[in-house]
């Protein structure tokens, strides 16, 4: 087919298993695509993904990397405690390890979290009304929001109770005053989930500086439901996520590595 990518992994590690290899793969992915964003914080926030067929370990980002860094090879593979399974010269983010591991350890279908701290994602998560239906990308979202609340620097391992509870059975969760957070059963669903939150937060901010025009109720709902549809697994998995592949793969393939 024309304009797919060709481009192949390339392994250095023979005791990574070719399911975590590519697990890894789309993981780097998703870090570069936040980064072509403009999503990125410095070296502040954080993306994770499950360890195929481990107990609960997940990789992360190597603290201290720029997101445009990071590679499937220097992803740092860390246990449900916290502590790094393979040998990295790279140390871990406290507050990544606290809010994401709350994430997977509460939900069996979170592979993958994505945790930002994007300039319309805080100002929206510091409105009063959070996240408003105001347009159809917003409303792909709405229905699938969850709230915590701000209780300073995720740092403290109780507060992991509290935001699995809030967090429920929601795929998407706004931490006040803090930022957003996305989740999903594969690295392209949490990522399209966050796009179309991200996208919500920007439209917000800018239609703020006028007077709002509210949708229906009966267009609201319709959209609310194609947002969670199953339909949306192959728009974002078969459709959209190897274009966005072949984008990285034409800038810089150099997240397979």
């Amino acid at each position: 087919m024309a304009g797919v990518s060709t481009l192949k992994p390339s392994r250095h590690n023979s005791r990574i298993s070719d399911a975590e290899w590519q697990v890894r793969v789309d993981l780097a992915a998703c870090y570069r695509l936040v980064a072509m964003y403009g999503w990125d914080d410095i070296i502040f926030s954080h993306i994770t993904a499950r360890v195929p067929d481990s107990d609960h370990s997940f990789l992360i980002n190597p603290y201290g990397q720029m997101f445009e860094e990071i590679t499937a090879s220097n992803l740092v593979k860390i246990d449900r405690n916290g502590n790094k399974v393979d040998d990295s010269p790279f140390e871990v983010s406290p507050a990544g390890f606290v809010v994401h591991s709350a994430v997977h350890l509460a939900r069996e279908d979170a592979m993958c979290v994505i945790h930002l701290h994007t300039a319309d994602g805080v100002a929206v998560s510091s409105m009063e009304e959070g996240l408003l239906p105001l347009n159809q990308r917003s409303m792909c979202s709405t229905g699938d929001v969850a709230y915590h609340e701000f209780e300073g620097p995720a740092l403290r391992d109780e507060e992991r109770v509290r935001m699995q509870a809030n967090l429920g059975t929601k795929n998407r969760m706004i931490l006040r005053n803090h930022g957003t957070l996305s989740l999903g059963p594969t690295v392209p669903e949490a990522f399209m989930r966050m796009y179309f939150l991200e996208q919500g937060c920007t439209a917000q901010v800018r239609a703020m500086a006028g007077k709002l025009h509210m949708p229906s109720d009966e267009s609201r709902a319709r959209t609310e439901d194609a947002g969670t549809n199953p339909r949306s697994k192959h728009l974002f998995v078969d459709l959209a996520w190897p274009a966005l592949l072949r984008k990285l793969d034409r800038m810089d393939p150099s997240y397979r590595n």
